[in-house]
């Protein structure tokens, strides 16, 4: 048997409506609190950096990547700024222009050492190196980054001629530009890094070109004879050198051999001379013969007697095919 409930009165009824809205309000409450409160986690990616300011003033000037915590959204702003992007502006044009082949005449006429006038296009890379100081102070910072580098390389095409300028120099102006402009730009303290300052296109005007044209042309042909030149040079002095060092040593040998050659036979005449010495006698009369047949086989002999007669018995028909006396 189920019992019945009494009736509530009026009066209880409306306070448990009353009670039942109250208690919506606190979850809702609670729900707001909760979301509000999450406002304070964030999340700075891998690339990125993050800035936190509190009432405008920047209370974290450098945060990491990872999962950091503030105080809730009003209180607390985070800025995120991607750090290692490279960010590109164009000196002599804007980027349109130089995608379309086009170029200002005026924006890109620097005037060089020797009074010339020369188009120029250049591509400047930086990125974030201070991320407070990138957010907070200044307003264009491309603008700024663009005249430090443009006063940078008129200061640095007007203190040569514009012959190194077009040829030679490109790569030196490129990095003195990028140091002295990086020190003007940290002079500043607006916290960028320049990457790269690279000269796109150099060129003299349309008038001037075809005379720039035959000097560039002349130096090139300058240029290749003296390569040219030096390269033979590096030949011939070489070989001479060789061949100077070969003759020297021939000589030195040729020297040593006839001084050694010398030597030998005066010791072997003062040989002789000591054994002459000994027994002169003996020794002349073999020296003596020793001369007779070396040269009696050699000349045509006649013998005479004592009595100053020619005795043709002894003539043999050999001694008349000999040579005669000379």
């Amino acid at each position: 048997m189920k019992l019945l409930e009494p009736a509530a009165s009026p009066r209880e009824t409306v306070a448990r409506r009353h009670l039942g809205g109250w208690s919506l309000r606190r979850r809702l409450a609670a729900a707001v609190a909760v979301v509000w409160l999450a406002t304070g986690v964030y999340i700075v990616g891998a690339d990125q950096q993050a800035v936190v300011t509190r009432f405008g003033k920047v209370i974290e000037p450098r945060v990491m990547p990872g999962i950091h915590i503030s105080l809730p959204w009003p209180l607390d702003r985070v800025s995120k700024l991607k750090v290692r992007q490279l960010q590109r502006l164009i000196i002599g044009g804007d980027v349109g222009d130089a995608a379309l082949g086009r170029s200002d005449p005026l924006a890109s006429q620097f005037l060089t050492g020797d009074q010339n006038l020369i188009h120029m296009r250049v591509a400047v890379q930086y990125s974030v190196g201070v991320p407070a100081d990138y957010l907070f102070r200044a307003q264009e910072t491309a603008r700024l980054v663009a005249g430090a580098v443009e006063a940078e390389l008129a200061h640095r095409v007007a203190a040569r001629d514009v012959d190194a300028v077009l040829t030679t120099d490109k790569a030196a102006i490129q990095e003195e530009v990028r140091a002295a402009a990086q020190k003007l730009l940290d002079a500043y303290g607006i916290g960028v890094i320049l990457a790269g300052v690279n000269i796109e296109n150099v060129a003299p005007p349309a008038l001037a070109a075809d005379a720039f044209r035959e000097v560039a042309g002349a130096r090139a042909d300058a240029a290749r004879i003296v390569n040219e030149a030096e390269g033979y040079a590096g030949d011939v002095i070489p070989r001479a050198r060789g061949q100077a060092h070969e003759m020297l040593e021939a000589a030195q040998a040729y020297k040593l051999r006839r001084i050694n050659q010398a030597t030998g036979e005066a010791a072997r005449f003062s040989e002789v001379a000591r054994e002459y010495a000994r027994a002169g006698a003996i020794h002349g009369h073999r020296l003596y013969v020793e001369a007779m047949e070396q040269i009696l086989p050699k000349i045509r002999k006649l013998i005479v007697d004592k009595r100053g007669e020619l005795d043709l018995t002894i003539i043999r028909k050999g001694d008349a095919a000999a040579p005669r006396e000379r």
